[in-house]
Order: C-alpha cells, then structure tokens, then sequence
C-alpha cells in the first residue's frame, strides 16, 4: 500500500512540473477548447472594414460646401497693420520720455486676392492710417502692400503686393442672390488663422444703418467677427458675392447680424481706385430728409414714403434744374425713391455731366425736372451750406 502511494505522489510531482515547464515555455499548448483567452490590458489587433477611398476633389459629403471653401480660401488674406504712435510737440522732457516708450498699434483684417497683377480689395478701416501693412496668404509666405487707394464713403481700399502665382477670387453677381441662399464668410477672425463660416443671406439693400455714407449692405447671420473685417463672402459656388464689413454686436462678436458690401459696389470703387486713385459720383446738392408721418400729413401725401428736400444748395445742379426746398423726391432716372439711402445711391450712380430725369412732388402735382449731374466733392465739409426758404443750412 505505502509502495503505491509513493508511486502516486512521484506520478503527479512529475506531472505537475511538466505542466510547470509546458505553461512557461509554450503557454498556447496548455489552452483547452480550442478558444483563446485575452490578458486584461493587452492590446489586440482588431480587424475593420475601412470605406472605400473617394476622390475628394468630386465627392463631398451630402450637404458640404467644401468645394466652394477650397475654392475660395487660397484667395483670402491675412492684413497686419502698425501705426506708429504720433509725437506731440512741446512737451516737457518727463512726459517726451513717456511717449517714446508707447509702442505701435497693430491692427488684424483681411482681404482678397482680385487679380493675378496682385490687387487685393479689403476694409478703408482696416489700412486707415496705417504706416506699414503686410500680407500674409494662405499659403504662408507673407509680403508688404502698397495702398492704391480708398473710399471711405463704401468703407473699400486697394492694396497691392509684388508676387508670383497668386491665386485669385472668382467674382459672383450679387444681383442674382435671394434672401435664403446659403453663404460661406471667410477671413481670419481674432488672429487664430483662416476660418470659414456657413449662413444664409439673411436681407438684401440694408441702408441707413449709419455705417457708411453710401448703403446697400447685403446682411448674413454667417459668424462674422473681429478680423474678419475685408474678408470675403462667398456663395454655395464659392464665387465672390461681397466683402464684409461690420457686424451689430453689443459685445463685440458675432451676434448673427453681419453686413458686407456687394461686390457690384466693390468692383466699381477698385476700377475706379485703380485707374483713377478715387471714385467719381453724381451729385445733385441738396439736403435730403425721410418723410415721416407727420410730414406726410402736412404735405396730403398719401404714404409716409419718399425723400423731401430741406436744403438747396445755391447754384448747385439741383438748383438750376428747379428743384426747391418742400419738393418730394418721387424717382430718379425712372427709378422710384422711397428713402434717403435710394436717393444718395441713386444720384451717385449718374454719370457727371449727364443730364437726367427727377420727379418731384410740389404742392401735391408731379413735376419733371431736367438735372444735369455734378461731381461730387471728395469733401463735402468744404462744400458750400445749403440753403432752405428761411436762409442758410448748417
């Protein structure tokens, strides 16, 4: 009995050392059911199906407007500008030393690439006064501009940069746009680089927002934030439909309210910024005032609609046609008036020297006067007052 005992137990030291050996040398062939087991932490390579590899310059996810951004976006600029702090004369030596250690303002906007020759619309407010103004484009090399021109009544300027192969914006027509179209902003808000965002136009003719002298916005809820000022606003194809310019903000982001300035305007002031260094406008003379209710009512007008003169200037192109102050403004070449923003627009479209027709409304009869355009004044502060039937306005 003690003899088979021994036996045993030598019988299963033995094996359990080989399990020992077989579990530390091969431990695949001590797995049983022919399933293996997994270590708790050990990673695993896991087999997945990918999707087929799709030609992204043609298919884009349902929905996208990836096409029209990177059609765009090499065309849109970075602008840095620096002003340097101007000196007072006649200071006292303490106050001089302070001043000379006052660093310069450095201002952050857009702009776009319109022409191979290197010409690049952006903001008046972005490059106004500004000593140096340097680009940087998407592709990274960075350059310093030249300003051609400005017009601070559209709030537009022209630059120009020296360099090869610029890749250039494709203009749309802002004529064929509808409130509802979807719309891509693009720009470089807050310096954090070129960013792209989506909204649909949201009104078309915004005027008398106080902006600019001369109005005729295309609003957008598309983020528009600071630095974004110059940028562009782009359709769903990716074409040029306008350049943004202000938002309404009371915190100074974007509150959905954005404006840009239709390209139609834009290419206008560039041709005539490049060719000439300004823009040349129409201009009549006078004084213009929205109708109100009240007004309405003391001239038996049946709406509270249209422009009436307060103001004449005295030989001026509104005077020698007839025009006097209490006339009503009904339309202008044919085309109805029913603010003071239509009529400024209107007038400044006119050719100068051209002779057009403007409908008045006097002492309740339509007249018809014969105007022939002026030129208006680069600075109207230094234009004659006009005058009203009591005397001379300010």
């Amino acid at each position: 009995m003690r003899r088979l005992w021994l036996l045993f137990s030598q019988t299963v030291t033995i094996a359990l050392a080989a399990l020992f050996v077989i579990s530390t040398l091969k431990p695949e062939w001590a797995q049983f059911g022919g399933t293996a087991s997994v270590a708790v932490g050990k990673p695993t390579v896991v087999t997945v199906q990918d999707a087929p590899a799709a030609n992204t310059a043609v298919l884009a996810a349902p929905g996208s407007y990836s096409a029209a951004a990177l059609k765009a976006m090499p065309a849109v600029v970075s602008i840095t500008t620096s002003k340097a702090p101007r000196r007072v004369p006649g200071l006292d030596p303490w106050r001089r030393q302070f001043q000379s250690n006052r660093q310069p303002t450095v201002g952050l906007g857009s702009g776009v690439i319109v022409s191979s020759d290197g010409y690049i619309l952006t903001n008046n407010h972005v490059v106004e006064g500004a000593d140096q103004i340097e680009v940087t484009l998407a592709d990274g090399r960075e350059t310093k501009a030249k300003l051609v021109g400005r017009d601070p009544d559209t709030d537009l300027a022209v630059l120009r940069i020296q360099l090869d192969k610029l890749p250039v914006i494709t203009f749309g027509n802002d004529a064929s746009a509808r409130v509802g179209d979807v719309v891509l902003a693009i720009g470089y808000p807050f310096g954090v680089g070129q960013t792209v965002t989506q909204g649909i136009i949201s009104a078309l003719g915004r005027t008398q927002l106080g902006i600019n002298t001369f109005e005729n916005f295309i609003q957008t809820d598309a983020a528009i934030n600071p630095g974004n000022s110059g940028g562009a606003l782009v359709d769903a194809n990716g074409n040029l439909i306008g350049i943004n310019t202000a938002i309404f903000s009371r915190s100074g982001g974007s509150l959905g309210i954005g404006f840009a300035v239709p390209v139609s305007t834009a290419r206008n002031v560039m041709q005539q910024l490049i060719t000439t260094g300004q823009v040349v406008r129409g201009w009549i003379g006078v004084e213009p005032q929205d109708v109100t209710d009240q007004l309405a009512r003391s001239l038996n007008l049946p709406h509270p609609e249209g422009v009436v003169i307060i103001g004449v200037l005295r030989q001026g192109p509104a005077d020698q046609a007839g025009v006097k102050p209490g006339d009503v403004v009904l339309d202008v070449a044919g085309k109805p008036v029913v603010n003071t923003g239509q009529l400024l627009n209107a007038v400044a479209a006119l050719k100068p020297g051209s002779q057009t027709a403007i409908q008045v409304l006097r002492d309740g009869k339509p007249q018809i006067l014969q105007v022939r355009i002026g030129t208006r004044p680069q600075n109207l502060s230094q234009a004659p007052a006009a005058e009203d039937s009591d005397g001379l306005l300010p």
